[in-house]
């Protein structure tokens, strides 16, 4: 399953990145994330991994981020990997006129085992779940160019 997004944040793309680039800022937009632990490599740089552990429902999902491009302000790429799923996302920042960034995320999303299921049954949910964060992460960008 692919699909593609894209949002205009009214911040400028410096600033974007900056917000965005920063592990503590993560829980002021992830929601439900519990923990980032680094793993291995120099945490943000290309072929760093992480482990980010997100509370959903009554119980916890964990996955493993590895940093497969990072080309900022431009692009930063990652695979998102959790029990039955691999998530590749590219994410594009682009200038949108003065004080905006234009942020496209493109999502691939492989299915393992039963999740295959899932993907099936629930994949129309995915871009919609998927795009609350680019949202959360706009709201949480420009309040903070505010303050």
């Amino acid at each position: 399953m692919e699909y593609t997004q894209e949002i205009t944040v009214n911040v400028p793309r410096a600033r974007f990145v900056e917000l965005f680039d920063d592990p503590a800022n993560l829980a002021k937009w992830q929601e439900g994330l519990l923990s980032f632990e680094p793993l291995s490599g120099e945490p943000g740089q290309a072929g760093a991994t992480s482990r980010l552990t997100f509370k959903r429902g009554r119980g916890t999902m964990v996955m493993v981020e590895t940093i497969t491009r990072r080309e900022l302000p431009d692009l930063f790429e990652g695979t998102y990997d959790a029990k039955g799923v691999h998530n590749i996302c590219r994410n594009e920042f682009q200038e949108s006129g003065p004080g905006a960034t234009r942020w496209v995320a493109n999502n691939v999303f492989e299915f393992t085992g039963a999740m295959k299921i899932v993907g099936v049954l629930f994949g129309r949910s995915f871009p919609k779940s998927s795009y609350k964060y680019l949202e959360a992460f706009k709201a949480f960008a420009e309040s903070e160019s505010r303050s």
